[in-house]
């Protein structure tokens, strides 16, 4: 195709598949799923395929044979009979006002009701949901499917309303307790959401629910491989690479880098974030697409309070059972943290059935703490104002350490800056840094050690040693006896060593001294 139909903002199976739009074949999930006739639960970042996985299973259920010509399922050993399907979509958001999930819910009863004959339906909203199974049924002689995309939206949008939460779960429990008390009527389930909640216990009454979210089987089931990419996305990938000037080779590179490296299980593939992908290839741009749409403020506010050490997160060790318990009263969200997209599985040590986390790639990576930061410095947008963003970029991308590192010390100081404690230091300096700079990495491995931070930017490169109630001399010496920047011997641009001393004394609360030495050229 020579120019080839991305389906920007569709996730209708139906449509993408009658007008031509490029559909990456994940039939093959469905077909082991339907063999199974059981009840599922997939959990999912935002805007990663489920609402297509879900209309697919639809379209399937529909008994519609005709749109899966040349896919995986067409030539499956599958019965291919229509199934009713109920197919509930939950992805509003219109749940902080009051009432809320129970009209987006009476509506969607409501229009199965009149096809299915319901002329009188009960009041409470589970009730009428264990109505209408049945109803569906008997008039079709059948059992049915049920599908229910994206859950747990009316929890998340409502984290700082109390009571409308509190509100919210009870109903849920109830409407998926029917899924267990009407199975003799249902033949097929399948819930999807960011997290399974778990400690609030809205699926515990379902105790034939199978969590498929870290199976290795499924791992795959949305998001793009790097086969898949190759296999559907060339001619996007040739259209970006001649945009930017590029290689091929550096085109995919660039796509890895910035929406690749998502990982659901120690046996799945790395998946590129097909929304991002999607929309880059259109606009043959490196744009932050999923950041701009996807980032939920509430885990961000939620990071914040808990105190955690910002850098700690990317490599941090977690257990199976972490990753799991997403519940919304956990202090440190590791789980909610990976199931919502901004961290996801580096390795995984069976000996110790523990998961290594990371941040997946660049355009989280950045927008995690982009979005932090302007909780922990206020109005970082305006030029104007000292600790704006852009000053901070604005000194290492022009090779001016000082002005940086001065910059940083007036924060220190100011009323934004809200504790002086050895954690805050750590954390505002990761974010300035990760913000700055095209490549940073707290932590950085060499052959003889690991330095704080390391930043790149197009011409520059810092190298950062930090101390804590030390001092600078301590911080020059570890940088030069570890020979933290022997690595970057014949990289072509410029090479900056700081040493940095804060304090939490109460006559020198804050950045109190730095050294800088500028080694290349």
């Amino acid at each position: 195709m020579a120019n080839p139909k991305y389906p920007i903002g569709i996730q209708t199976f139906e449509k993408i598949i009658e007008e031509g739009f490029i559909y990456v074949d994940k039939t093959r999930f469905i077909a082991e799923l339907i063999r199974q006739n059981g009840y599922y639960f997939l959990s999912r970042p935002r805007r990663f395929g489920k609402s297509l996985l879900l209309s697919t299973l639809h379209a399937y259920f529909d008994g519609k044979r005709e749109l899966f010509k040349g896919l995986y399922l067409n030539s499956a050993d599958v019965d291919w009979e229509p199934t009713p399907v109920l197919h509930f979509d939950l992805n509003s958001e219109n749940y902080q006002v009051e009432n809320g999930l129970e009209i987006i819910l009476n509506h969607q009863l409501k229009r199965y009701e009149e096809i299915y004959g319901v002329t009188s339906p009960a009041q409470s909203i589970a009730t009428r949901f264990a109505t209408l199974i049945e109803a569906a049924s008997v008039k079709t002689g059948k059992k049915v499917a049920v599908l229910v995309d994206e859950y747990d939206k009316p929890l998340l949008n409502v984290e700082d309303s109390p009571h409308i939460l509190d509100k919210n779960q009870a109903i849920l429990k109830s409407f998926f307790g029917n899924l267990k008390s009407m199975d003799r009527f249902i033949k097929f389930g399948f819930i999807t959401g960011v997290a399974r909640f778990n400690k609030v216990s809205i699926f515990s009454d379902i105790n034939n629910l199978k969590d498929i979210s870290l199976n290795n089987k499924y791992a795959d089931i949305c998001g793009v491989t790097q086969e898949e990419l190759l296999k559907y996305f060339r001619i996007g990938i040739s259209k970006l690479k001649d945009n930017l000037n590029v290689s091929f080779e550096r085109g995919i590179e660039l796509l890895r880098q910035n929406y690749d490296g998502y990982l659901f299980s120690e046996k799945g593939s790395r998946l590129f974030n097909p929304y991002s992908l999607i929309y880059a290839l259109d606009d043959s741009e490196i744009l932050p697409y999923w950041y701009e749409t996807a980032t939920p403020t509430f885990l961000a506010k939620r990071i914040k309070k808990s105190g955690v050490i910002l850098p700690s997160l990317d490599r941090t060790v977690c257990t199976r059972a972490q990753l799991l318990a997403t519940g919304i009263d956990n202090e440190v969200p590791l789980g909610l943290m990976f199931q919502t997209g901004y961290l996801t599985i580096d390795s995984y040590d069976p000996d110790l059935e523990s998961y290594t986390l990371r941040f997946p790639n660049r355009e989280v990576r950045i927008g995690f703490a982009e979005q932090l930061y302007h909780l922990y410095v206020p109005d970082t947008n305006t030029t104007e104002y000292p600790f704006g963003l852009i000053n901070f970029k604005r000194a290492l991308a022009e090779g001016n350490p000082e002005d940086f590192m001065a910059r940083l010390q007036a924060l220190c100081k100011s009323a934004a800056f809200e504790s002086h404690n050895e954690d805050n230091y750590r954390n505002i300096v990761w974010l300035l840094c990760t913000l700055c700079g095209s490549d940073s990495q707290a932590e950085r491995h060499s052959y003889r050690g690991r330095s704080d931070l390391e930043v790149k930017t197009r011409n520059y490169i810092y190298v950062f040693e930090f101390k804590y109630n030390g001092s600078v001399e301590e911080a020059m010496q570890q940088i030069h006896s570890r020979d933290y920047a022997g690595q970057y011997t014949f990289n072509h641009r410029k090479v900056f060593l700081i040493g940095a001393n804060f304090s939490t004394k109460s006559d020198t609360k804050g950045l109190s001294d730095w050294r800088i030495e500028k080694i290349k050229p």
